[in-house]
């Protein structure tokens, strides 16, 4: 669901799940999301590109910034999307991409989402759903870059490539076996 992105009320919530392509569509799905974009956030280097975020020189983690509307879909929600799309306890990427560019973590741009993020990840690490320690940071957004044209939307544009990818990622079998049916009830 895509709106004109020009209501002030929207907000802006950005995470890092691995690669940004598996990481957009579970969003796209939700009531209240305006829009997704695919992108680098957290480096030192100023207009990073792919191949410099990919090559792990730039300092940047792949990202989604998700633009919503707090009327319809609370910051609390987004949290739980974003929880079960990775593996929380893996410092060393996600899945099959390796590297720092491929770790996880929360960009908070309030108080409020830093706040929020840090009692959810308490939540999820007592839990005891996963036998080690949750290693996602909770850090402060810094300037996020628009990942290139060709990666907005991927699973659209390149579905089968898109579809291929996901399947040896790994990354679905880990959701069935940390969430199983609960994952759906997320997006209900």
């Amino acid at each position: 669901m895509k709106e004109e992105n020009t209501n002030k009320n929207y907000q802006t919530g950005i995470f890092a799940g691995g690669c940004f392509w598996c990481m957009v569509s579970p969003f796209h799905v939700l009531d209240g999301i305006i829009e997704v974009k695919s992108g680098y956030i957290g480096g030192e280097v100023e207009n990073p590109t792919y191949e410099k975020v990919k090559s792990q020189e730039s300092g940047h983690y792949e990202a989604v910034e998700i633009t919503y509307d707090p009327s319809i879909i609370s910051y609390d929600k987004l949290l739980k999307a974003y929880w079960v799309q990775i593996d929380p306890t893996d410092d060393g990427g996600q899945f099959h991409d390796r590297g720092p560019s491929y770790r996880t973590a929360i960009f908070y741009t309030t108080e409020e989402q830093k706040t929020k993020a840090e009692k959810s990840r308490k939540e999820l690490d007592e839990s005891g759903r996963f036998e080690d320690p949750i290693v996602t940071k909770i850090l402060p957004a810094t300037k996020f870059y628009d990942a290139e044209e060709y990666h907005q939307d991927f699973y659209k544009k390149k579905p089968d490539e898109y579809k291929e990818d996901r399947k040896v990622s790994g990354r679905d079998e880990f959701i069935k076996k940390h969430w199983g049916e609960e994952y759906w009830a997320i997006f209900e």
